[in-house]
C-alpha cells in the first residue's frame, strides 16, 4: 500500500507494483442487511469498482448474494466480516437462518473465501481511515502510542482492539458487548431491575445499541410512568424507534428523548472508558458503528467526556486517551476489502 495510513496495521503480505491487481469481494453480513463491494487491489492500494446492499432475508443463503451480485464472474478472492463470532470458519448469526462456513463455500465457487467478526473487520479498516473521517471527542496524548480499542453501537454492540506490537498495529475481535452491565447509581439499578425482568442476562449489548436505545426510552415510558406525546406515539410505530428517539432528542422535541439520549450517551462512556482501561488502550478510543456519527452533539458534550474519564484511580490514564468518532459507517466492509487484499 502505497499512501501511509493513519493506522499502520500488520499485514501478511504487500502486493508488489509488477504483480497483477486482485479483485477482492468484500461483505459485511448482518440479520438484515447485507453489503456487498467490488475492489481492485494493487501496490497502490484498494480501487472500489462496484458496490450494492441486499436485505438480507430475501435471500437463502449468502452464496445466492454472491452469485446475483458477481453475475458469475467470480472475484480473485471474497472476504466477508460477520456481526457475530467466526470460530474456524463458521459462524451463526442470531437473525438469520444462513449457515456460514467459508471452507464449504470457498469449495462450492473454488476460490478463496474467509470471514472474519465485523469488529475486527472495522479494526482492519482503520488502515485506509481518511482523516476528514473522524471527528475528535478528546484531544488526550495525540502522540501516545499503545493498544487501540474500538466500540461500535449500532444494531447491537461490537467492541475490538488492536495490540501495538512497536511498528504495527494487529486486530482482535473480542465479544465484549456481551459482558455484564453494571449500574453506577440508583436510575441506574432501576434500568438494571426492569431489563433484567425481561431478559435475565443484563449485556452492555442492551442499553448501548439501537435496541438499548429503545429499552432505556421503554424504561422511562412503562417503568417511570413518563407520557409519550400523540406524535411521537405515531412515529415510533412506523419508524425505526432508536432513528425516532435520537432525533427527537437532538431537536429538542421531547424531554423524555432527551433523557434516555443522555443515559445512552453516559452508559456508552462508561463501558468504552471500562473497554480502555481493560485493553490497556493508551493509542486511543475510536467509536466507530452507525449511531455516534449521527448523535456526534451528544458526544461532544462535556458530560460525556466527565463519564468517560471516570475512573477512580486510573484517571490519569484515562485522560490522556484520546477518542474519535469515526464517522465513516462503512469501516467493517472496508476492513472486510483489506482483509482480502492483504491478509489472506
Amino acid at each position: 500500500m502505497a499512501k501511509q495510513p493513519i493506522v499502520p496495521i500488520a499485514f501478511k503480505r504487500n502486493i508488489q507494483q509488477e504483480e497483477t491487481p486482485a479483485t477482492i469481494l468484500a461483505g459485511d453480513v448482518g440479520g438484515t442487511k447485507t453489503n456487498m463491494a467490488l475492489y481492485k487491489a494493487d501496490a497502490n492500494g484498494l480501487t472500489i469498482l462496484n458496490e450494492k446492499r441486499y436485505v438480507s432475508k430475501d435471500y437463502q443463503s449468502l452464496t445466492d448474494i454472491i452469485h446475483d451480485f458477481t453475475g458469475g464472474k467470480l472475484p480473485d478472492r471474497i472476504s466477508v466480516a460477520v456481526a457475530g463470532p467466526v470460530i474456524e470458519g463458521k459462524s451463526k448469526l442470531t437473525n438469520l437462518s444462513w449457515q456460514l462456513d467459508s471452507k464449504a463455500i470457498s469449495l462450492d465457487l473454488k476460490i478463496p473465501v474467509s470471514f472474519i467478526n465485523d469488529l475486527e473487520a472495522t479494526a482492519y479498516g482503520l488502515a485506509g481511515l481518511e482523516k476528514n473521517e473522524l471527528a475528535t471527542i478528546a484531544e488526550g496524548d495525540s502522540q501516545a502510542k499503545g493498544n487501540i480499542a474500538i466500540i461500535a453501537p449500532g444494531t447491537g454492540l461490537g467492541e475490538a482492539g488492536l495490540f501495538w506490537d512497536g511498528q504495527h498495529y494487529h486486530p482482535f475481535a473480542t465479544e465484549g458487548g456481551h459482558s455484564d452491565f453494571f449500574p453506577r447509581n440508583e436510575i441506574d439499578i432501576e434500568v438494571y431491575h426492569y431489563l433484567q425482568q425481561q431478559f435475565g442476562h443484563v449485556s452492555w449489548e442492551r442499553v448501548v445499541s439501537g435496541m438499548g436505545i429503545k429499552n432505556i426510552y421503554h424504561f422511562l415510558t412503562e417503568a417511570r410512568k413518563e407520557k409519550v406525546p400523540d406524535w411521537l406515539m405515531q412515529r415510533l410505530a412506523t419508524q425505526d424507534p432508536a432513528a425516532v428517539i435520537s432525533e427527537a432528542a437532538l431537536k429538542q422535541e421531547d424531554p423524555v428523548c432527551g433523557e434516555a439520549m443522555e443515559l445512552f450517551a453516559r452508559y456508552l462512556a462508561t463501558e468504552s472508558s471500562s473497554l480502555v482501561l481493560k485493553l490497556m488502550a493508551t493509542g486511543g478510543l475510536y467509536i466507530a458503528g452507525g449511531i455516534p456519527p449521527k448523535i456526534l452533539p451528544l458526544l461532544q458534550h462535556e458530560s460525556w467526556a466527565a463519564n468517560f474519564d471516570n475512573s477512580g484511580r486510573m484517571h490519569q490514564l484515562s485522560e490522556k486517551v484520546p477518542v474519535y468518532v469515526v464517522l465513516n459507517d462503512k469501516m467493517a466492509l472496508m476492513g472486510a476489502a483489506y482483509y482480502g487484499a492483504y491478509n489472506m
